[in-house]
Protein backbone atom coordinates (compact mmCIF):
# COMPACT_ATOMS: atom_id res chain seq x y z
CA UNK A 1 0.00 0.00 0.00
CA UNK A 2 1.23 3.27 -0.87
CA UNK A 3 0.86 6.35 1.23
CA UNK A 4 0.64 9.64 -0.52
CA UNK A 5 2.87 12.35 0.20
CA UNK A 6 1.46 15.66 1.07
CA UNK A 7 2.80 18.25 -0.06
CA UNK A 8 3.54 21.54 2.62
CA UNK A 9 1.99 24.63 2.03
CA UNK A 10 1.46 27.47 3.29
CA UNK A 11 -0.52 30.66 3.33
CA UNK A 12 0.14 34.18 4.02
CA UNK A 13 -2.31 37.22 4.90
CA UNK A 14 -0.91 40.53 6.15
CA UNK A 15 1.41 39.15 9.24
CA UNK A 16 -0.03 35.69 9.81
CA UNK A 17 0.70 32.25 8.19
CA UNK A 18 -1.02 28.73 7.66
CA UNK A 19 1.42 26.28 7.27
CA UNK A 20 1.20 22.49 6.81
CA UNK A 21 4.55 22.01 8.32
CA UNK A 22 4.23 20.12 11.60
CA UNK A 23 7.25 21.18 12.46
CA UNK A 24 6.33 24.17 13.10
CA UNK A 25 3.52 23.27 15.62
CA UNK A 26 4.32 24.30 19.24
CA UNK A 27 2.43 21.19 20.69
CA UNK A 28 2.91 22.67 23.89
CA UNK A 29 0.17 25.10 23.19
CA UNK A 30 -2.01 23.13 20.94
CA UNK A 31 -1.87 20.70 24.04
CA UNK A 32 -2.34 23.49 26.85
CA UNK A 33 -5.65 24.58 24.81
CA UNK A 34 -7.09 21.25 23.94
CA UNK A 35 -6.95 20.17 27.93
CA UNK A 36 -7.72 23.30 29.72
CA UNK A 37 -9.57 25.51 27.34
CA UNK A 38 -11.70 23.35 24.42
CA UNK A 39 -15.17 22.18 25.34
CA UNK A 40 -14.16 18.76 23.72
CA UNK A 41 -11.19 17.62 24.62
CA UNK A 42 -10.78 18.64 28.28
CA UNK A 43 -8.00 16.63 29.81
CA UNK A 44 -6.50 15.12 27.11
CA UNK A 45 -3.65 13.02 27.48
CA UNK A 46 -0.35 14.99 25.66
CA UNK A 47 0.35 11.33 24.09
CA UNK A 48 -3.19 11.66 22.56
CA UNK A 49 -2.23 14.95 21.34
CA UNK A 50 1.00 13.65 19.73
CA UNK A 51 -0.39 10.98 18.35
CA UNK A 52 -3.19 12.91 16.32
CA UNK A 53 -0.90 15.28 15.61
CA UNK A 54 1.42 12.61 13.94
CA UNK A 55 -1.78 10.74 11.92
CA UNK A 56 -3.46 14.02 10.49
CA UNK A 57 -3.05 16.32 8.05
CA UNK A 58 -1.95 19.42 10.47
CA UNK A 59 -2.92 23.21 9.86
CA UNK A 60 -1.00 25.52 11.80
CA UNK A 61 -1.71 29.28 12.25
CA UNK A 62 1.16 31.66 13.64
CA UNK A 63 2.17 35.14 13.78
CA UNK A 64 5.65 35.31 12.80
CA UNK A 65 6.63 31.96 14.74
CA UNK A 66 3.83 32.34 17.46
CA UNK A 67 1.21 29.46 17.70
CA UNK A 68 -2.38 31.58 16.97
CA UNK A 69 -4.54 28.76 15.86
CA UNK A 70 -4.98 24.88 15.06
CA UNK A 71 -6.94 22.85 13.29
CA UNK A 72 -6.73 19.11 11.62
CA UNK A 73 -8.03 16.57 9.10
CA UNK A 74 -8.22 13.13 8.31
CA UNK A 75 -8.88 12.03 5.08
CA UNK A 76 -8.30 9.51 2.89
CA UNK A 77 -8.31 12.32 0.13
CA UNK A 78 -10.39 11.38 -1.82
CA UNK A 79 -13.95 10.36 -0.38
CA UNK A 80 -14.42 11.48 3.03
CA UNK A 81 -12.72 14.06 5.10
CA UNK A 82 -13.06 15.00 8.88
CA UNK A 83 -12.25 18.64 10.17
CA UNK A 84 -11.56 18.67 13.88
CA UNK A 85 -9.37 20.43 16.51
CA UNK A 86 -10.24 23.62 14.94
CA UNK A 87 -9.34 26.83 17.59
CA UNK A 88 -7.86 30.10 17.26
CA UNK A 89 -6.10 31.33 20.43
CA UNK A 90 -7.49 34.00 22.63
CA UNK A 91 -5.03 37.17 21.87
CA UNK A 92 -5.97 36.25 18.19
CA UNK A 93 -9.45 36.32 18.06
CA UNK A 94 -11.77 38.65 15.93
CA UNK A 95 -9.56 38.88 13.28
CA UNK A 96 -11.10 36.82 10.95
CA UNK A 97 -8.38 34.23 11.15
CA UNK A 98 -11.05 30.99 12.07
CA UNK A 99 -12.70 31.80 8.97
CA UNK A 100 -9.19 32.38 7.30
CA UNK A 101 -8.08 29.11 8.53
CA UNK A 102 -11.20 26.94 6.89
CA UNK A 103 -10.55 28.76 3.52
CA UNK A 104 -7.32 27.61 3.84
CA UNK A 105 -8.25 23.76 4.74
CA UNK A 106 -10.86 23.71 2.08
CA UNK A 107 -8.14 25.25 -0.82
CA UNK A 108 -5.38 22.70 0.08
CA UNK A 109 -4.41 20.77 -3.02
CA UNK A 110 -4.90 17.22 -1.62
CA UNK A 111 -8.09 18.10 -0.39
CA UNK A 112 -9.90 20.34 -3.00
CA UNK A 113 -11.73 17.34 -4.20
CA UNK A 114 -13.19 15.43 -1.65
CA UNK A 115 -16.74 14.78 -2.14
CA UNK A 116 -17.90 14.75 1.57
CA UNK A 117 -16.60 16.42 4.77
CA UNK A 118 -17.90 15.87 8.18
CA UNK A 119 -17.28 18.07 11.70
CA UNK A 120 -19.02 18.30 14.69
CA UNK A 121 -19.59 21.61 16.81
CA UNK A 122 -21.57 22.91 19.40
CA UNK A 123 -21.19 26.55 18.59
CA UNK A 124 -20.04 27.36 15.05
CA UNK A 125 -23.09 26.82 12.92
CA UNK A 126 -22.68 30.21 11.35
CA UNK A 127 -18.91 30.25 10.56
CA UNK A 128 -19.11 26.41 8.95
CA UNK A 129 -22.16 27.05 7.07
CA UNK A 130 -20.58 29.55 5.27
CA UNK A 131 -18.21 26.78 3.38
CA UNK A 132 -21.01 24.79 2.71
CA UNK A 133 -21.22 22.81 5.77
CA UNK A 134 -25.05 21.72 6.70
CA UNK A 135 -26.73 19.47 9.45
CA UNK A 136 -27.11 15.84 8.52
CA UNK A 137 -30.18 15.26 6.16
CA UNK A 138 -30.94 12.09 7.44
CA UNK A 139 -29.21 12.03 11.17
CA UNK A 140 -30.77 8.40 11.93
CA UNK A 141 -28.44 6.99 9.08
CA UNK A 142 -25.61 8.15 11.22
CA UNK A 143 -24.09 6.27 14.14
CA UNK A 144 -21.14 6.59 16.77
CA UNK A 145 -19.27 4.81 19.44
CA UNK A 146 -17.96 6.78 22.24
CA UNK A 147 -15.67 5.89 24.92
CA UNK A 148 -16.40 8.71 27.43
CA UNK A 149 -13.89 7.65 30.06
CA UNK A 150 -11.03 7.00 27.41
CA UNK A 151 -8.81 9.52 28.91
CA UNK A 152 -8.75 7.66 32.25
CA UNK A 153 -8.10 4.75 30.64
CA UNK A 154 -5.27 6.00 28.88
CA UNK A 155 -3.54 7.95 31.88
CA UNK A 156 -3.99 4.98 33.88
CA UNK A 157 -2.61 2.23 31.10
CA UNK A 158 0.36 5.42 31.11
CA UNK A 159 1.06 5.48 34.93
CA UNK A 160 1.05 1.87 35.34
CA UNK A 161 3.76 1.30 32.80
Amino acid sequence: MMLVKLPVVEYYRERYSVSTDKSRLDVDAIHAYLANESYWSPGIPRSVVNRAIENSLCFGVYSGDAQAGFARVVSDFSSFAYLMDVFVLTPYRRRGLGKWLVECILDYPELKYVRSWMLSTWDAHELYSRYGFTPLANPEFVMVRRNPDVFVQIATAENST
